[in-house]
This record gives structure tokens, C-alpha cells and sequence, in this order.
């Protein structure tokens, strides 16, 4: 049985852990608040390229772009967004033993696929499963710019339009509240559902059609990646402010148990100690 040191030493160390995931809980909602503003201030922008993109593609002209057109699928990319810091619960590990289930299903060697992964966990975890990783970007900021990871979304687009992928696949945890966040799985290149879209508003392109996707495709795809990293960023926090909370939750739960076996092993000491001064006293009678 532990002494009373050993069980006041307990509750010490419990009650700095406690301090320590309560200040991590409210941390990750400050950063929360912010990822979920960063998240939204960019989204018109996105769909604002996607409205012009899809109404070039939805238009009767002879405006083409590899982007648009499916071909024989012989290899795929996989652009994995995961985190550089753990504490988040099952953020990373839901995501990437989602990924590999997926894998194993659709492929049969691993020259099938390339993997481009942000964030230092999920590449740590893939290559421990024995998965080669092509690219990884580690050290990226709470508040992220697009230059922190405009080698690898390049690279990757870049691979889609030299044929040296013929699709091209994110995968991140979306946003959906603090205590929910979904593993999504979205189709980057081809961009085969822009022409399937209605667009109300008309434009005039300078000089060509032709020249306008050019430009804008490959960008397009670039902020689809920037994109569901910001969403990323907003269920990463989520996640660390829920696991951290229930981590503090399981502090004051356990320091409430070692209080009440301190007061009764406390009490049972005391208890010993009279009962033997007075078998003493009744010794010496």
C-alpha cells in the first residue's frame, strides 16, 4: 500500500499536469478561433478562380487543358495533411490508418503511388508502416502562408501535368466543430466536375480561353491544397482543445481519487496511532 508521501507526491504532479492541460486547452482555442477566420477570409477566393475555371469548362468552346480530361489511371498522388505536434487525439492516427486502409484496397505495389505529406507525424507514421514518401513539409506555422508549402503543392501539379500521375488525391481531417472532425478524401486533378457546374454569372477572356486556363488551372489546384490545409489547421486545434479538455477532466478526477485515499489512509494512521497509545496507557495500568 503507498505511504502518504507517496500519495500527496502523486496529487502534486497530478495537479502541474492539470495546469499544464488547461493552459494547452485554452491555447488551442485562441489558435482555433483564428484557423477557423483564416479558413473562411480565404474561401472567396477559391471560388472565385473555381467560378471562372468551371465557366470556361462549362461553355461550348474549344477550350481544353489536360486538368480537365481523365486518362488511364497507371500511377496516384496522395497530398496528406497531418500535424507537426501530437496531443490531438486521434487526428493523425483516424487520418493516416484511413489512408493506408485505402491503399491497400486500390493498389497492389507502392509503384503505384506517390505521397506528398505535410506535417511531421504523418510521415513519421507512414514510414514506420513501411510506406516511402515522396515529399514532406514539416514546420508548418499555426497561421500558415502559401510559401511555406509551394514546393510541394508545385511539385505535385507539376507531376499531374508531366503524366507522371494521372490523378491526384488530398486527404485532411475537415472542420466540422471542436469535437468533430471528418476524414476527407477529395479528388484534386482531374478537375472533371467543373463542367458538370452551372454558372449564372458570363465573362469576357483576354486574350484566350485557352491561355486563361494555363494560367489559372495549375493555380486553382495549388489553392485547393492551401486551402484544406487552413481546414486542417482549424481541426487540429479542435481536436488538441477536446483531447486537452478531457485530459483535464481525467486530472481532477484522478486528484479528487488520490485526495480521498490520502484523508483515508490519513485517517487510518491516526486511528493506529491512538489505538496504540491507548493499549500503551492500558499496559502500564
Amino acid at each position: 500500500m503507498a505511504s502518504l508521501r507517496e500519495i500527496k507526491n502523486r496529487i502534486g504532479s497530478t495537479k502541474k499536469t492539470r495546469q499544464i492541460t488547461k493552459a494547452m486547452q485554452m491555447v488551442s482555442a485562441a489558435k482555433l478561433n483564428r484557423a477557423q477566420t483564416n479558413a473562411q477570409s480565404y474561401e472567396p477566393y477559391t471560388q472565385k478562380i473555381r467560378d471562372v475555371v468551371a465557366s470556361i469548362a462549362s461553355s461550348h468552346s474549344d477550350a481544353s487543358h489536360p486538368m480537365l480530361e481523365e486518362r488511364e489511371v497507371k500511377k496516384t498522388g496522395y497530398v496528406i495533411i497531418t500535424s507537426d505536434r501530437g496531443l490531438a487525439g486521434a487526428y493523425n492516427a483516424g487520418l493516416i490508418r484511413s489512408l493506408i486502409d485505402t491503399i491497400n484496397a486500390r493498389h497492389n505495389s507502392s509503384d503505384e503511388y506517390e505521397l506528398f505529406v505535410l506535417g511531421r507525424i504523418g510521415s513519421d507514421l507512414l514510414k514506420r508502416k513501411g510506406l516511402e514518401v515522396r515529399k514532406q513539409v514539416t514546420g508548418i506555422a499555426d497561421s500558415p502562408s502559401f510559401s511555406e508549402i509551394k514546393e510541394v503543392t508545385r511539385e505535385s501539379v507539376q507531376m499531374f501535368e508531366s503524366e507522371e500521375v494521372d490523378e491526384l488525391y488530398l486527404w485532411y481531417n475537415h472542420f466540422m466543430s471542436p469535437i468533430r472532425q471528418d476524414v476527407t478524401e477529395q479528388k484534386l486533378l482531374p478537375l472533371t466536375d467543373l463542367a458538370e457546374e452551372s454558372i449564372n454569372q458570363s465573362y469576357e477572356y483576354e486574350p484566350s480561353e485557352e491561355a486563361i486556363l494555363e494560367q489559372l488551372l495549375p493555380q486553382y489546384a495549388e489553392s485547393l491544397i492551401y486551402g484544406a490545409l487552413l481546414d486542417a489547421k482549424a481541426s487540429e486545434f479542435g481536436a488538441r482543445m477536446t483531447a486537452m479538455s478531457a485530459a483535464t477532466d481525467n486530472a481532477n478526477q484522478m486528484i479528487d481519487d488520490l485526495t480521498l485515499k490520502y484523508n483515508r489512509a490519513r485517517q487510518a494512521a491516526i486511528t493506529q496511532e491512538i489505538n496504540e497509545i491507548v493499549g500503551g496507557a492500558s499496559a502500564l495500568e
